[in-house]
């Protein structure tokens, strides 16, 4: 007869962050949203080690967060090399408030 493991397993780490929140951060100039989705991060680094700009940064649990948000480019390679698809950069749309001289 086999034994069955009746003790529990150890809880993982709690998240610094809800991981169901998506977090966004917007360049200065409004021209990129850049979102994390924390439920689908693995917390693996690669958007962080591929920002050319230094943009994202590891939190100190390994998390990424939109640290310098005005000196993206849109050049998307966070996007590209998440395995997880749990970033993304999109192009904030113009809002036409601007007033005409």
């Amino acid at each position: 007869m086999a034994k069955v493991n009746t003790a529990k397993e150890p809880e993982a780490p709690s998240r610094e962050a809800d991981p169901t929140v998506e977090r966004k951060g917007s360049s200065r100039a409004g021209k990129q949203q850049i979102s994390i989705f924390d439920a689908w991060c693995k917390q693996c680094g690669l958007c962080v080690d591929f920002c050319p700009k230094g943009v994202l940064t590891k939190r100190a649990l390994g998390s990424p967060q939109v640290s310098l948000p005005e000196q993206c480019i849109g050049c998307l390679l966070c996007v590209l090399h998440c395995p997880d698809f749990a970033i993304s950069v999109t192009a904030k749309e113009e809002t036409g408030d601007k007033s005409e001289v």
